[in-house]
C-alpha cells in the first residue's frame, strides 16, 4: 500500500514527493546526478544567493549548473531585496529553472546577518515582498521553505506559510526546528502538521529523516504529502530511492556493494574535477569521500591520508587501493 501520493507544483508532476534536500557544499550537480539516477521525486540545487547569481559569479554559475538528467530542476535562491530576487529568478528562468524555490529556513550566522535565509522570518512584511516580487517575476511555479520560526516564542511557520499561499506559492518545505536550534535537538515533524492545516498547498516535511522508518514516522506525524532529505543522504546517494520504494509499497533495493560503491565514488570524484577543476575538485570531494567509506575497514585512516592529499592523481590511486583492500576482506578473514 502507496503511504504517498504524486503532487503537482505548477505543471510538474512528482510522481513520489521524496525530494534531496539543498544543502550548500553537498548537493551540487554530481550528486544530484546520482542521487537521481537511483530515485528522486525532485532535486534543489544549492541555495544561490540572489546578488551572486545576477553577477553571475563562478561560483553562482557552478552552483546552478544542472544535467538533463534531473528535469524538471528546483532552483533555489536566497535574498533580503524583493527586487534583486525577481532579478535572478528571471535570469533562472531563461536558463531553464522548471521551479524557484525561495529559502527562508536558512539559519547560518553569514545568512541570517545579510537579512536572508531564516532571519525573514522576523520580518514578515519584508518577506511577504519578497515572495512577492519572485512570484511575478517569473512564468514558473514558486515555492517556499521555512522552519518552525525563529525560536519557540515566535512559532509563525503557519502564518508565514498562508501568506505564501495568498502571494501565490505553489508548495510549502519546513524544516521542523527553530532557527535558533540550528541543527541541535531533534526536529519537531510533529509541529509542520500545523502548516499543513494552515494552507491547502502541498506540504514536504524536512528534518533528521535518515531512514526508511524515518520517512514513515514523518509522514504520520506531520500529516504531509512528502518529505525532503538532507544529511541523511550523505555518502548514500541510493537512500531516497529505496525511501520512495518503501513509501510506495514496492521492494526496496539492497544498498550497493563494494564494488559498485567503489565505481560509483570513483564516478562522483571525476565529475567534482570536471565541474570545479582539479584543485578545488580534490578539496570538496573530502567530505563525500570520509561520507562514503565511513564504518569500512580502516576508514579512519584513509580519511585521515586522503584529507593530506591535493594531487588528484594520488587521491584517485588511494580511492582504488582502498576499495581493492575492502574487497579482499572477506577473502583474507576467511583464509585466517
Amino acid at each position: 500500500m502507496s503511504l504517498i501520493s504524486p503532487i503537482n507544483i505548477g505543471p510538474n508532476r512528482i510522481d513520489v514527493p521524496v525530494i534531496l534536500a539543498p544543502m550548500t557544499g553537498v548537493t551540487d550537480m554530481p550528486f544530484r546526478m546520482l542521487v537521481k539516477r537511483f530515485g528522486a521525486g525532485l532535486t534543489v540545487t544549492e541555495m544561490i544567493a540572489s546578488e551572486a547569481m545576477i553577477r553571475e559569479t563562478r561560483q553562482s554559475l557552478q552552483k546552478a549548473a544542472w544535467h538533463a538528467s534531473e528535469d524538471p530542476i528546483s532552483m533555489q535562491l536566497a535574498g533580503c531585496e524583493p527586487g534583486r530576487m525577481a532579478d535572478a529568478a528571471k535570469l533562472n528562468e531563461q536558463k531553464g529553472a522548471a521551479i524557484i524555490d525561495i529559502n527562508m529556513g536558512c539559519p547560518v550566522k553569514k545568512v541570517v546577518n545579510g537579512h536572508a535565509g531564516s532571519s525573514l522570518m522576523r520580518d514578515l512584511p519584508l518577506a511577504t515582498q519578497l515572495i512577492r516580487a519572485t512570484v511575478r517575476a517569473v512564468e514558473l511555479p514558486v515555492t517556499l521553505k521555512m522552519r518552525m520560526g525563529w525560536d519557540h516564542q515566535s512559532l509563525n511557520a503557519p502564518e508565514l506559510a498562508r501568506i505564501a499561499e495568498g502571494e501565490g506559492v505553489q508548495l510549502i518545505t519546513v524544516h521542523g526546528r527553530t532557527r535558533n536550534q540550528l541543527y541541535t535537538g531533534s526536529a519537531d515533524w510533529a509541529y509542520v502538521a500545523n502548516v499543513k492545516q494552515a494552507v491547502r498547498l502541498p506540504v514536504i516535511v524536512n528534518g533528521d529523516i535518515c531512514s526508511i522508518d524515518d520517512a514513515r514516522t514523518a509522514l504520520a506525524q506531520s500529516g504531509a504529502d512528502g518529505v525532503m532529505i538532507g544529511r541523511g543522504a550523505y555518502g548514500k546517494p541510493w537512500l531516497i530511492g529505496q525511501v520512495m520504494a518503501a513509501l510506495t509499497g514496492r521492494d526496496v533495493p539492497a544498498d550497493p556493494g563494494l564494488a559498485a560503491q567503489h565505481a560509483l565514488v570513483r564516478e562522483h570524484y571525476d565529475l567534482m574535477l570536471a565541474l570545479y577543476g582539479p584543485l578545488n575538485g580534490v578539496n570538496l570531494a573530502r567530505k563525500h569521500l570520509g561520507w562514503y567509506t565511513k564504518g569500512l575497514h580502516d576508514s579512519a585512516q584513509f580519511r585521515h591520508a586522503v584529507n593530506q592529499i591535493s594531487d588528484a592523481a594520488t587521491v584517485t590511486d588511494m580511492i582504488d587501493r582502498f576499495y581493492a583492500a575492502q574487497e579482499q576482506l572477506p577473502a583474507l578473514q576467511a583464509a585466517a
